[in-house]
């Protein structure tokens, strides 16, 4: 919104008014929501298969760390949660890597730093679920972090959620 019509909110007494200078695009790329009529979108309100985003089946629940815990203490929270990735981030949480597979299976005292994948692939929740399922599927990739425009996790994108999301959606 406009530096002028945030002004203009305020002086007709609205208190929650935002002038949020970077765009649009970068707000819903930060998975925040916005309102209005939405392509997509049928009269009961059910997301149609087009207009769905990464957003719409991220996981949140991904398991962090940093960038001084052992591989020890990570494996250990990993398997108490039943997760098999960790993604290394700052005290802010911002993504800095990214531990799996035979990573987690180094000398338990080394530090997730040493044994990290450094700058892993991200996307923003606002890219289309369908054409980047597609992409995933076609390079056969599992999963991707999802982080908004600032580098901070968002969550996981894994293929086979985005799949039954898809499946489920109507078109």
């Amino acid at each position: 919104m406009s530096p002028r019509a945030a002004c203009r909110l305020e002086s007709l007494g609205f208190t929650q008014v935002y002038d949020y200078t970077t765009g649009l695009a970068d707000w819903t790329s930060n998975g925040l929501p916005t309102e209005g009529k939405k392509v997509g979108v049928s009269r009961e309100g059910v997301v149609c298969r087009d207009a769905l985003r990464v957003r719409d089946a991220v996981r949140s629940d991904v398991a962090t760390c940093r960038l001084e815990d052992t591989l020890g203490s990570v494996t250990e929270r990993l398997k108490s949660a039943g997760q098999r990735q960790c993604v290394v981030t700052s005290e802010e949480g911002v993504v800095l890597g990214r531990l799996r597979g035979q990573a987690l299976e180094g000398d338990p005292d080394a530090t997730a730093e040493a044994a990290m994948e450094s700058g892993p692939s991200t996307i923003r929740p606002d890219v289309s679920l369908a054409e980047f399922t597609k992409h995933m599927s076609a390079k056969q990739v599992g999963s991707v972090l999802v982080t908004a425009s600032t580098g901070h996790l968002i969550g996981v994108l894994f293929r086979t959620d985005a799949e039954e999301k898809l499946r489920m959606a109507p078109a």
